[in-house]
């Protein structure tokens, strides 16, 4: 079965970002993963050597799919790495105390093929220490594979294919005459981009301290507790902009 791969499909819209990978091989597998169900962008931010997409290891294990690792990105910030996403879900075994919504990964590939247009990114953690909780804790969604308790460490490329495949089923289960209700009947808000709800909760922590609400030497789980909130509405560009306005008008208040 072939979709059409259109400018709001998420074959064309979904980004693979890998962080701090350490063992090239994981690399190649992984793009060979992306390309056998149809994805291509794959972003690296800081790989753990120095030849992360030439590596003898991580060509043989692409094993055909070296145009996803000729096209791929290496960056050296989570912000070059997300730039122009308005979704980001992060991957982990690890669940967080103030972690964003928690999804499965048949949930959130549904999610983001069938009430999403815009560019989306998953990350993947490194090999041995996952994510760190200041990526996490940013993310709209926390993935957590259902795997067996008693072993639940899968293999980096293991837990691309997974997603891959998943978001590849959705993809193709997706259409507008399937989901009546994606229609363009009604407001349909654009989602933020990530960086701009960084820059929100940025310019929201500013005022919150101007007005002694947040004590900065004390902050205790203030600013997690609402990056959590926040992370459950889905933020439109619209309504970041409302937000910013906001602590704008706080902020002049108490000049």
């Amino acid at each position: 079965m072939n979709l059409p791969q259109t400018d709001t499909s998420l074959f064309k819209r979904l980004r693979f970002v890998l962080v701090g990978t350490s063992h090239p091989g994981n690399i190649g597998a992984a793009a060979r993963a992306i390309k056998t169900m149809g994805f291509s962008e794959l972003v690296l931010l800081n790989p753990r050597f120095p030849d992360a997409l030439t590596n003898e290891n991580a060509v043989a294990l692409a094993s055909g799919a070296q145009d996803v690792l000729e096209s791929a990105k290496i960056v050296t910030t989570i912000e070059e790495a997300l730039e122009g996403c308005h979704y980001v879900a992060a991957v982990s075994a690890r669940l967080r105390e103030f972690s964003p919504p928690i999804m499965a990964p048949r949930e959130i590939a549904q999610h983001i093929a069938g009430s999403m247009t815009d560019p989306v990114a998953l990350i993947f953690g490194n090999e041995r220490y996952g994510l760190p909780n200041e990526i996490v804790v940013n993310c709209n969604t926390l993935i957590n594979i259902p795997a067996n308790p008693d072993y639940s460490s899968l293999n980096l490329a293991q837990a691309v294919q997974l997603l891959a495949y998943e978001c590849r089923i959705a993809q193709l289960n997706t259409t507008k005459i399937d989901h009546p209700a994606l229609s363009d009947v009604g407001f349909q808000g654009k989602l933020a981009l990530a960086s701009d709800i960084d820059g929100m909760y940025a310019h929201l922590e500013q005022a919150l301290i101007a007005i002694d609400f947040l004590d900065p030497d004390s902050p205790k789980k203030l600013m997690p507790r609402l990056k959590r909130l926040f992370s459950r509405a889905q933020l439109e560009s619209e309504e970041v902009n409302i937000l910013r306005g906001i602590a704008k008008k706080i902020l002049d208040k108490k000049k």
